[in-house]
């Protein structure tokens, strides 16, 4: 189902290369490594919510129900997560290449950088699917989709900025591995909650 909207991901491919644009005809080049970390985040964080708020847009109560006929709760939240996590971590590498190629990049370590970037784009999508599949029972309301994502996903983009605010003064992964640890760790938590809580919801 997801692979026949391929409209949609074109949609937020533009808006990832407009907002990257937009910042260029701004800034033309950041050198400030604090500076480019807020900006890169912040686009792939709208980006990134742009994308996974329309997971559940399509399951009216009938296609609910239609589908609980195919296959049980767990197989959807996962299959939905999974898929979210591939497109936003493929976002977020299309991202870093256009703000690289219009902005520069100041980022010392880049390794460490794109892991916490793979990891911190996983764990993003998890909470957004999560959060859409709550919001899809309350009419697709994404102003609640907005407010109940910020808090949960606050320790996640703490961390997440620790690891880039790290690469981008030249710090490895012996400093910054423990933040790495951390993200992975998030990244299980809320998958597993996820798991858990989605068949009560579906029922709901």
């Amino acid at each position: 189902m997801e692979y026949r909207q391929r409209y949609a991901i074109n949609g937020i491919l533009l808006y990832v290369v407009s907002s990257i644009f937009v910042a260029y005809l701004i800034f033309n080049v950041l050198d400030d490594t604090k500076t480019w970390n807020a900006l890169f985040w912040i686009i792939l964080l709208f980006s990134a919510t742009n994308a996974t708020s329309k997971s559940f847009q399509h399951e009216s109560n009938s296609r609910f129900l239609y589908i609980y006929m195919l296959a049980s709760p767990q197989s959807l939240i996962i299959s939905k997560t999974l898929y979210n996590m591939l497109l936003i971590v493929f976002v977020g590498l299309v991202h870093l290449t256009f703000f690289s190629l219009l902005i520069g990049n100041p980022i010392e370590d880049i390794a460490l950088f794109i892991s916490g970037l793979v990891l911190g784009s996983m764990g993003i999508a998890s909470v957004l699917t999560f959060v859409a599949a709550i919001a899809a029972k309350t009419n697709n309301n994404t102003t609640l989709m907005a407010v109940l994502s910020f808090p949960i996903m606050l320790p996640l983009l703490l961390t997440v900025i620790k690891v880039s605010t790290l690469a981008g003064v030249g710090f490895g992964f012996e400093e910054g591995g423990i933040y790495l640890l951390v993200l992975g760790l998030i990244n299980v938590v809320i998958f597993t909650l996820a798991y858990i809580l989605f068949p009560y919801l579906w029922r709901a």
